[in-house]
């Protein structure tokens, strides 16, 4: 297991790498094909389509390499049944997309810009659920490299139609641009889909009655995927009515729609994008942690357990100390290599510093899950977020611009990260 950890660990860092490597290029492009507006205007919809995504796979990988991990049931009746329930979920979901689009565009974020990339949005959801299930199988399993492969391929394929298409689609309008960026997903990750079934062994054979669900089965997974897709609904929630409670607020009191848009994209599209780059560390021992702490958990091995959770914070602030320090002593240097800009500078030197907490705060919360305290991380993600909307409310009426939104998010990371340490150290004390 010690073995299977340290292996799996170092194939998704490697692959973490390159994939970020890949999502840099990506951003860059992205950046200067649309311009700065054009990211603030997909900045808008990014909180909409986190929601969905959240939604359309509603937590099932987590689920799925969690039961698959522990080995109780047959790994055929866990995967299959769920993916034609999936599809019509998706549907529905799409359908609700389709009808919502134009009050969003319209009325909450004010932007008519925004309404063909909000339908597109809808057309992506069910390739990104097919593809998170898969990849949800693949981390049971502790087979990482079919997951690191795939997110390579995808990151690839993403990259060459960002740099082909997007501008060719930038000469005929800004609207037009934003809806091939969201979908160009539908390509990548179709692509992603293949790759994975690739490395599906050969002697699998499947049949129309591997699809029927057993109901226990499905009763298991959703015990652990409703908890976990309530905690990623919550934040998702939160970050979908950002947008919409600043632009009310501050168009309230005298700040320009322009200006929101502008400053918004920049920490949306420049702040937060820099200082998550360590984080495919962290996602990385976060993935291949689950399947050792829910295996380690389920056989009553609580002193492993701790063990491999003290490593997992270890391994995080190792990681996360230097990339703080080098984000705040010359962050103009990352900002103008990655994205040509010098903006959002002093918005990144105040907030580094928390980033620290966030870096251990994804496997803390893939410990919780391993350990069946899903519901127990969903709670302090909830208060979180209602105190983070309330104060996100006031503070705007401050008059301080978008410094109301940085300091609520600081917060929020506190709450959070500190909530998940004391609890997830409670459960094996």
């Amino acid at each position: 297991m010690k073995n299977n950890f340290i292996k799996s660990t170092i194939i998704l860092i490697i692959g973490g790498i390159i994939t970020k490597i890949l999502g840099m290029v990506i951003k860059i492009a992205l950046t200067r094909s649309i311009t700065i507006k054009g990211i603030g205007i997909y900045s808008l919809i990014l909180p909409t389509f986190n929601l969905f995504i959240t939604l359309c796979s509603l937590g099932l990988p987590v689920a799925i390499s969690k039961l698959i991990s522990e080995s109780k049931y047959n790994k055929k009746k866990i995967v299959l049944p769920t993916i034609p329930l999936m599809i019509i979920f998706n549907i529905f979901l799409m359908l609700i997309l389709f009808l919502i689009a134009p009050i969003l565009s319209n009325y909450l974020l004010k932007e008519k810009t925004t309404y063909f990339p909000l339908i597109a949005i809808g057309l992506t959801l069910p390739f990104i659920c097919i593809s998170s299930i898969i990849k949800g199988y693949f981390f049971g399993l502790e087979k990482m490299l079919p997951v690191t492969l795939s997110n390579i391929i995808e990151q690839i394929i993403r990259l060459i139609l960002t740099i082909t298409i997007i501008p060719i689609l930038m000469k005929k309008s800004i609207t037009i641009a934003i809806t091939g960026v969201v979908l160009i997903n539908i390509i990548s990750e179709f692509t992603s889909i293949i790759t994975l079934l690739l490395f599906i062994p050969k002697k699998t054979n499947i049949t129309i009655k591997d699809f029927k669900y057993n109901t226990n089965i499905i009763k298991n997974l959703l015990d652990i995927s409703l908890p976990t897709t309530g905690t990623r609904l919550i934040g998702s929630i939160t970050y979908f009515l950002e947008p919409i409670i600043l632009t009310y607020v501050l168009t309230k009191i005298g700040y320009k729609n322009n200006y929101i848009t502008i400053q918004y994209g920049i920490i949306n599209g420049y702040v937060y994008p820099l200082l998550l780059l360590p984080s495919f560390f962290t996602l990385a021992i976060s993935n291949s942690l689950l399947p050792v702490i829910s295996n380690s958990y389920s056989h009553n091995n609580y002193k492993y357990t701790k063990y491999k959770i003290k490593q997992a914070i270890i391994l995080s602030l190792i990681i996360g100390i230097p990339c703080t320090i080098t984000f705040i002593t010359i962050p103009e240097f990352f900002l103008k290599l990655i994205f040509n800009t010098n903006k959002g500078i002093n918005y990144i030197k105040i907030t580094a510093p928390f980033f620290l907490l966030l870096y251990i705060q994804g496997p803390l919360t893939t410990c919780m899950q391993a350990m069946d305290m899903a519901k127990t991380a969903m709670s302090g993600t909830l208060i979180s977020s209602i105190i983070k909307i309330i104060l996100l409310f006031i503070l705007s009426f401050f008059k301080i611009g978008l410094w109301s939104l940085i300091i609520v998010n600081i917060i929020n990371i506190i709450f959070v990260t500190l909530h998940h340490l004391y609890y997830t150290l409670k459960k094996i004390t």
